[in-house]
């Protein structure tokens, strides 16, 4: 796992309710064999990749799964510059023998914090964000799982979705974010073993 505060289990109270354990744990009853190694950190932008990509391939890496994108957008980091440092970052992990899976940014829109007349704004820089990102990550050899596609509306509609920050998800949220990411990382190990 790398990438951000989402893909490091920010906001669960319980580690086995976060991305990593709940990925891992469909990869193993599918027959899997996984050593569950988690590289991110919350807070991180694209920039960041770099050293946990490093610290990855230094480990071994069969399949990296990246959730990245929201700092990069809260921070304003140009969309073309975290798009190019998230292409480098899957093409050194390819060039290590790796899967690549990738979450790109989530619409930050659907976040409480975000006065309602900013939304449409919100969602459409995020939207472009994402896309901008996908084609980078398609450039450079990964897969992106259109993990927004499926949570933004369930995200938009329940709150209990989120932690008590209002901002990261919840251990149920977490939970329809892995289901929504699985069949990806799921076909990335079928490839391993092709």
């Amino acid at each position: 796992m790398l990438g951000d505060s989402i893909a490091a289990g920010v906001g669960s109270t319980r580690r086995e309710d976060t991305l990593g354990p709940l990925l891992a744990e469909r990869l193993r009853k599918a027959g899997h064999q996984v050593d569950l190694r988690v590289h991110a950190v919350a807070g991180a932008r694209s920039a960041d990749l770099r050293g946990q990509v490093r610290a990855a391939v230094a480990s071994g890496v069969d399949i990296a799964v990246v959730v990245i994108g929201a700092n990069d957008l809260t921070r304003f980091v140009p969309a073309q510059v975290g798009a190019q440092q998230l292409h480098d970052a899957v093409a050194d992990l390819r060039a290590a023998g790796a899967e690549v899976v990738v979450t790109t940014a989530p619409d930050l829109s659907i976040v409480s914090h975000v006065p309602p007349a900013l939304r449409d704004a919100v969602s459409t820089v995020s939207r472009q964000y994402a896309q901008v990102q996908q084609q980078a990550v398609i450039r450079a050899g990964g897969v992106v799982a259109h993990v927004e596609r499926a949570v933004t509306p369930r995200f938009a509609a329940d709150p209990s979705l989120f932690a008590a920050d209002r901002f990261h998800p919840s251990a149920a949220g977490y939970r329809e974010i892995a289901a929504a990411l699985a069949p990806a990382v799921e076909a990335a190990a079928d490839r391993m073993h092709a």
